[in-house]
């Protein structure tokens, strides 16, 4: 791998004790090891410095802000993004060594592969969930709309094949802790740019994106897993109209869980 252009991997975190270990474990292969952390109030920290990674500490301001910010902390060009609950299979190392030793794109596409309730999710719409994760910090930045992270190159991306490992929500219950967050940050982008509640929107967007995960994108294939991913979905989409409603009441219309 001595002949490839060197890379910084990238991860950021928050209470990642449980998953901090795997995820640097693969990404030994990188030049730097970087993790931007939100003040945890674990051990993330202490583990990822036991494993020779670079720490780094700044408030959370949303997670394209943090990768953003992050990025000036990564001392190469050449950049490998990684979530926590994430790891690079050696297939994926293997393969962005050998594109990175004549680099034909600025920006590279990812495969997701998700493992949820006991089994690896092939449906619903989660695979093989391409995400841009190897790029070049110089010819790009984050612009995407929180929750939700999104790396811009200048030029259009190449795609790999080998794949990220994604190991989310290790139970129901922070899966629906997971979308009580996420609903909250979509209903305030979606508030923000001057949208506004719809009944119309609550009666039926939550049905139809249960059709749409459970038949169309054939979560019915994913057995038990599927109906609850497709159930969640629908949850979401409920949620999100609900806070936006919220919002639209104005700042004395309650708290938010």
């Amino acid at each position: 791998m001595s002949a490839r252009e060197k890379v910084t991997a990238f991860v950021i975190t928050l209470n990642e004790e449980a998953n901090i270990r795997a995820c640097l474990e693969s990404l030994a292969w990188a030049d730097q090891r970087l993790v931007v952390d939100s003040f945890s109030t674990d051990r993330t920290c202490e583990i990822a410095r036991e494993m020779g990674a670079t720490v780094v500490q700044r408030r959370w301001t949303g997670i394209n802000a943090q990768r953003q910010a992050g990025l000036a902390h990564c001392e190469h060009d050449w950049v490998f993004c990684l979530d926590a609950d994430e790891r690079a299979t050696p297939e994926l190392q293997q393969e962005i060594a050998r594109v990175l030793e004549s680099p034909q794109a600025d920006a590279f596409e990812i495969p997701r592969h998700t493992f949820y309730l006991g089994r690896w999710i092939n449906h619903c719409g989660w695979y093989p969930d391409r995400k841009l994760r190897l790029f070049r910090k110089s010819r790009g930045r984050f612009a995407g709309v929180d929750p939700h992270d999104r790396f811009v190159p200048d030029r259009p991306p190449s795609r790999l094949l080998g794949q990220i490992q994604h190991f989310t929500y290790p139970t129901f219950g922070q899966h629906i802790r997971t979308i009580n967050a996420f609903s909250r940050d979509a209903a305030r982008a979606l508030h923000q740019s001057g949208r506004r509640f719809s009944l119309l929107a609550l009666l039926f967007k939550p049905p139809y994106k249960f059709v749409e995960v459970y038949l169309w994108k054939a979560g019915f294939l994913d057995g038990f897993a599927g109906f609850v991913i497709a159930s969640a979905s629908a949850f979401n989409v409920f949620t999100r109209q609900v806070k936006l409603w919220e919002l639209g009441r104005g700042p004395d219309a309650g708290g938010e869980a």
